[in-house]
């Protein structure tokens, strides 16, 4: 049981079950039906593989860091994985564009700009290494870090979703108020959490002169200065959305939730904690937050 667990958290594979369960929540707000498997599919193999690209092509050396070293007594194992997910990607992409080539063809030049912009912020978070531009990475920009992920993610199971809805559906696509602001609410909550996941390194991001946020401004200013007052403005513009746009009591108590939860983790961060409570408590309120969004849509 404790391999498996550690499988799940340190292989990604709980960021590839987030990522479709926040993709649900973007369809189910919007009152669109679901995608397809192939959709859900896709999404998952692309979160588990980008987030272990990180750790595959890391240097060998002596590491403390547990993820680290679990991933070099199993990088084998890890390959082969990400080589069978690579091929089922393969084989789903080839088939999507055999099945909808023309519909693809015929897409605005501003929706292909939309699907583009969002693998592109992911590509030059890890970086751009060739000798005509040397070594370039958004990650190098410390403060920048948590909002490329942010946007990155916001995309995938915000924008993707519905884009894809569209174009099998033969249906135009276009940016609602709705979507736009779930795009917004994704992009700030995945954000903060990001910055409390920076207080894990914050001893290797200060020894390498990493200026993140939480190096520069200090533990105790990232969580009452940052995360709680943005985390407070968030969950006053979906009251206010909510409130103005005749959302239930049940409905609006749900949503809220995941705010409330984050605002106490934020506050639980003045202790020391280990590895697994950033994978699990943390991130896990993405997963928490696309259930009561989906609860809290369908029910009432």
């Amino acid at each position: 049981m404790r391999h498996f667990i550690r499988f799940i958290f340190f292989g990604n594979i709980f960021y590839g079950i987030c990522a479709i369960a926040l993709s649900i929540e973007a369809n189910i707000q919007q009152s669109l039906p679901l995608n397809g498997f192939l959709f859900y599919l896709l999404s998952f193999i692309i979160t588990v593989v980008y987030y272990d690209v990180a750790y595959i092509t890391e240097k060998p050396g002596i590491s403390h860091n547990p993820r680290t070293i679990w991933y070099a007594a199993n990088l084998k194992n890890i390959k082969r994985l990400h080589l069978f997910l690579m091929i089922l990607f393969s084989v789903g992409g080839i088939y999507l564009l055999k099945e909808y080539w023309w519909d693809l063809w015929v897409l605005p030049w501003d929706v292909w700009l939309l699907i583009f912009t969002f693998p592109l912020a992911a590509i030059l978070y890890y970086g751009v290494n060739h000798k005509s531009v040397k070594h370039f990475s958004l990650r190098d920009v410390g403060w920048l870090k948590p909002f490329i992920i942010g946007f990155s993610w916001s995309g995938l199971v915000t924008v993707y979703p519905i884009i894809y809805y569209c174009i099998t559906r033969q249906i135009p696509f276009h940016i609602s108020l709705l979507g736009f602001l779930l795009f917004v609410k994704n992009f700030m909550f995945i954000s903060m959490l990001c910055i409390l996941f920076d207080i894990k390194d914050y001893a290797t991001d200060y020894n390498q002169r990493l200026k993140t946020l939480v190096v520069k401004l200090g533990l105790r200013k990232i969580i009452f200065i940052i995360i709680i007052p943005l985390t407070v403005i968030g969950l006053g513009s979906f009251l206010a959305y909510g409130l103005t746009h005749g959302f239930s009591m049940f409905k609006i108590l749900m949503n809220t939730l995941p705010f409330l939860l984050l605002i106490s983790v934020a506050y639980s961060m003045k202790r020391r904690r280990n590895i697994f409570y950033y994978l699990v408590i943390i991130d896990g309120l993405m997963l928490v937050k696309a259930f009561c969004g989906i609860i809290g849509s369908l029910c009432f």
